[in-house]
C-alpha cells in the first residue's frame, strides 16, 4: 500500500492528535469532571491524581505538538506504570486485566517520543521538530 506513503507525515499528526485527545479526556475527567465518571474529583496526591495530572498535562502538550517528544515519554511511563500497578496483578492476559488500553497508550506514546511530533504541530513551528 505505497499509495499512503506520501500522507505518512501527516497522519503521524493525525496520530499524535488523536492519541492526545483520548489521552487527555482521562485527565479532563480527573481534574475538570469533563465528563463526569467515577474517577472525577480524584484527590490530587493520590496515584490516580499523579496520573490524572500527568494526562491532563501531558495530554494538552501532545495535541498541541508542543515538547511532544518529552511529554510523550512520560505518558507513556505513566501507562505502563498504570499497567503493571493495576492491572497485571490481576492476569497475565490484557484482554482479561482490563489493561489493553493502558498497554496500547504505553506503545504508542514511546512511539511518538522516538518518531516525533510530525509536521502539523508546534514543535515543527518553533523549530524544536
Amino acid at each position: 500500500m505505497t499509495f499512503l506513503k506520501p500522507f505518512s507525515p501527516y497522519l503521524l499528526s493525525a496520530m499524535r492528535i488523536a492519541a492526545g485527545l483520548l489521552f487527555l479526556q482521562h485527565g479532563a475527567s480527573k481534574y475538570l469532571s469533563i465528563p463526569v465518571t467515577q474517577m472525577s474529583g480524584v484527590e490530587p496526591t493520590s496515584l490516580p491524581g499523579i496520573a490524572g495530572g500527568i494526562e491532563l498535562i501531558c495530554g494538552v502538550l501532545i495535541v498541541a505538538g508542543l515538547f511532544t517528544r518529552f511529554a510523550a515519554f512520560l505518558a507513556s511511563g505513566t501507562m505502563a506504570v498504570a499497567y503493571f500497578m493495576v492491572h497485571a496483578p490481576n492476569s497475565l492476559y490484557p484482554i482479561l486485566n482490563g489493561g489493553e488500553l493502558a498497554a496500547l497508550y504505553s506503545f504508542v506514546f514511546v512511539y511518538l517520543a522516538a518518531a516525533g511530533p510530525g509536521p502539523i504541530s508546534l514543535d515543527r513551528i518553533i523549530g524544536r521538530g
